[in-house]
């Protein structure tokens, strides 16, 4: 079987992130071709957040969501969503998304869109990292490391995606020692992009929930590739600052400030390749050892 194309993979991205329309607010989630196990965070946070957009006017873009994970949801099915239009005042809007799978909330979302104003304004530099034409692909190091992996969960790992990753530093499933609870990544979409920009938001919000969870595990020296822990994510918030291009070069710098009591907080920060702040990301996680040799017997 050949290998889908940077084209095909991203226009399957942005099929699954076009969400259906049911009438009276309610919307239908496709699920993800091929997919198997529990659904990706970021693809219900993006899917419910194209369902927001959908109810709020244009000139209003998202400025923030909060959500929160009930339940892990199932690839086998589709995502009913239902909006409410809690505001819509002079310069704000409200909305709040419910997701469900077989009658069972799965996903509690709020998102808030402010109509553009000017105000003050300063930002967090950019980290000092080598640019991603210096850095290797994540695909090309998975192929790499692939030995390091348990071989069930080599396939998984092996497929190809429309989010091109470039790390600054080796993943914690490469066999590296325990280090610092900061990563760095550059992302990308493969392929280019329309130029809605309710499009490019939906992608990094689907592409936020990637890298982050396991900066946590960083000092710890596990990882959930390799079968040492098992994680889940509980809460997810992101903030929206400026205008960019999902299909050009982001940098995620990651950070765990904190992990106990089986949680873990992780914080991202989000960079144009021109230096601007564009995103911030804050989530906790569900974060337990697991002994591979108990798991297998």
């Amino acid at each position: 079987m050949t290998e889908p194309t940077p084209e095909e993979l991203v226009a399957g991205l942005l099929t699954l992130l076009d969400v259906e329309e049911t009438g009276g607010d309610r919307f239908t989630g496709r699920r993800k071709p091929g997919g198997v196990g529990r659904i990706f965070g970021g693809q219900v946070i993006g899917q419910a957040l194209a369902c927001a957009e959908r109810t709020v006017a244009d000139d209003r873009p998202v400025h923030s969501l909060h959500a929160y994970f009930l339940r892990g949801g199932d690839e086998d099915h589709e995502i009913d969503f239902r909006v409410e239009r809690d505001l819509d005042g002079r310069s704000f809007s409200n909305r709040r998304i419910v997701a469900s799978q077989l009658g069972k909330p799965i996903l509690n979302m709020i998102a808030s869109f402010h109509r553009r104003e000017e105000g003050v304004s300063h930002r967090d530099e950019m980290p000092d990292v080598p640019p991603p034409a210096e850095l290797p692909n994540e695909e090309d190091l998975r192929r790499q490391f692939i030995d390091l992996v348990p071989a069930e969960r080599r396939p998984q790992l092996l497929r190809p995606s429309p989010i091109e990753l470039r790390p600054v530093e080796l993943r914690h499933w490469m066999g590296g020692e325990p280090s610092a609870a900061i990563s760095r990544t550059w992302f990308r979409c493969v392929a280019p992009l329309p130029d809605d920009p309710k499009i490019h938001r939906a992608i990094l919000a689907y592409a936020s929930d990637m890298t982050l969870l396991g900066t946590c595990t960083l000092p710890h020296g596990l990882s959930w590739t390799l079968g040492t822990a098992m994680g889940a994510s509980l809460d997810h918030a992101l903030w929206f600052h400026d205008d960019f291009r999902a299909d050009d070069w982001l940098l995620y710098a990651t950070e765990s400030p904190w992990a106990g009591r089986a949680r873990g907080m992780n914080r991202g920060k989000i960079f144009a390749r021109d230096g601007r702040l564009v995103a911030t990301v804050a989530q906790e996680g569900l974060v337990r050892k697991v002994d591979p040799a108990r798991a297998a017997g």
